[in-house]
């Protein structure tokens, strides 16, 4: 059964450099990167130390709060360095990468035959459960509680996000694998959102509620899905997947290889030819970047995700455990003499105030990451409710975070999202606040609190 969503609320960010439906393969990394805070709130237990030879799909940690919960090698090769940071946690784990990949048999499951218990046990025990995340609280799910139903989002609306009908062609077998494995979980539905006019495989697997979704950011959103769908009340628990998340998950199921190829888009303004790579979770983006990439002259901030809520890392940084696109923009450290007191013309806005981008709808702007601004009084303006779909309100959830009301917190709807539902309203921002980081920590503090 199909369902429409239409969102109204929103606003699409047109930036240049959209990246060509063209595939490459990327330059074989010679190391991998495994970062434990790209798991948020998970205490790493290392398993295997430096000089260890690894498999791909070996454990090298578990979540020392459930050792059920293992995170695995992306690649073949050997342990080559530890990083540490203050009180010796555990800031990355490097792999020196094998010329030849060799993977840990886990062993393939006949996922219409198999039961709850199957299914959970080789998703845990292959390393996939960490591509599950609940809400609330936007982190790994807990395997021991039940969802009410599971979420995929399979339309990217983020500026210069992966087209997902591209990335996901050929799958069809993974991500069927993928969704009835999945159903098997919950005694609710799977549901999907695809684009209203989309070619998505994903439209036609079995097993699962599809919902074409249409209108401007963020209705590519799993959190938008989830808001319009099947909202998230006291005491209950939702799953999602990422779309390519879901090809890992079933090629495990098919093949018993635990096989972390990526298709990252390559897109921004300073990149001299955007396209796709196929590449592995955790490889450098030098080996991206630079290969016929960005002049090695230019000044450039590099995001592992979309602009709006991804990571800055550095030119000899690596691609993170959920990212599949990696942006570069102009770096924002010059400033115009009164900027502030004349039309602008190259500038995106929600206003009509001062800036005309109002004029062409269809212009794709060259954006830098420069906030025109610095932190102020936190004013009430009512701009927020216009790019934000959710049936929530954004300013009293924001302040109950700030003053950590944990009452008013709930009662406001803070289940049912997370950092990435309010990377809109914090683009829109004229008080300049850190709106997904406002959010993160009134997340972290009901976890403690109440979780």
């Amino acid at each position: 059964m199909s369902n429409d969503i239409r969102i109204k609320k929103g606003l699409d960010i047109k930036l240049k450099g959209a990246a060509e439906k063209t595939l490459d393969s990327a330059i074989v990394s010679n190391t991998c990167t495994i970062r434990p805070e790209d798991f948020h709130s998970v205490i790493p237990k290392l398993i295997l130390k430096v000089g260890a030879k690894v498999k791909a799909g070996e454990p090298v940690f578990y979540d020392k709060s459930n050792e059920n919960v293992k995170f695995v090698s992306p690649v073949s090769g050997e342990i080559s360095e530890i990083i540490r940071g203050a009180k010796r946690r555990i800031l990355a784990i490097k792999i020196q990468v094998d010329k030849t990949q060799t993977y840990k048999d886990h062993g393939k499951l006949d996922v219409d035959a198999a039961t709850q218990e199957e299914v959970l046990g080789k998703l845990l025990n292959s390393g996939c459960w960490p591509f599950i995340k609940q809400r609330p609280y936007d982190v790994i799910a807990n395997p021991d509680k039940a969802p009410k139903a599971i979420f995929v989002s399979g339309y990217a609306s983020a500026p210069l996000a992966a087209d997902l009908d591209f990335t996901l062609q050929g799958k069809e077998a993974e991500l069927q694998a993928a969704v009835t494995a999945l159903g098997k979980l919950t005694e609710g539905a799977v549901h999907i959102s695809v684009g209203k006019n989309s070619n998505s495989p994903l439209a036609s697997v079995s097993g699962a509620s599809i919902h074409k979704v249409s209108g401007p950011h963020p209705s590519g959103n799993v959190g938008t899905l989830i808001n319009k769908v099947d909202p998230i009340n006291k005491g209950e628990i939702v799953w999602t997947v990422s779309a390519q998340d879901l090809v890992i998950i079933g090629e495990l199921l098919l093949t018993g290889k635990f096989n972390a190829e990526r298709v990252v888009a390559l897109a921004g303004s300073l990149v001299e030819k955007p396209r796709y790579f196929t590449t592995k979770i955790g490889s450098e983006v030098a080996t991206m970047i630079y290969d016929k990439g960005i002049s090695k002259d230019a000044n450039p901030r590099i995001i592992s995700g979309n602009v709006l809520s991804g990571k800055e890392i550095r030119p000899d940084g690596a691609l993170d455990y959920y990212s599949n696109v990696i942006t570069v923009i102009p770096e924002g450290d010059d400033y115009e003499l009164f900027g502030w007191n004349k039309p602008v013309f190259n500038k995106i806005s929600t206003s009509r105030a001062l800036t005309f981008s109002w004029l062409n709808s269809k212009k794709e702007y060259d954006l830098n990451t420069n906030t025109n601004g610095e932190h102020r009084a936190f004013v009430v303006t009512g701009g927020y409710e216009e790019v934000f779909p959710l049936d929530i309100y954004p300013l009293q959830i924001l302040k109950a975070c700030m003053y950590k009301d944990l009452d008013e917190m709930e009662a406001l709807g803070m289940y049912e999202v997370a950092p990435e539902d309010f990377a809109l309203t914090e683009f829109v921002c004229v008080s300049k606040q850190p709106h997904q980081k406002i959010i993160r920590e009134g997340l972290d503090l009901m976890l403690k609190e109440i979780g």
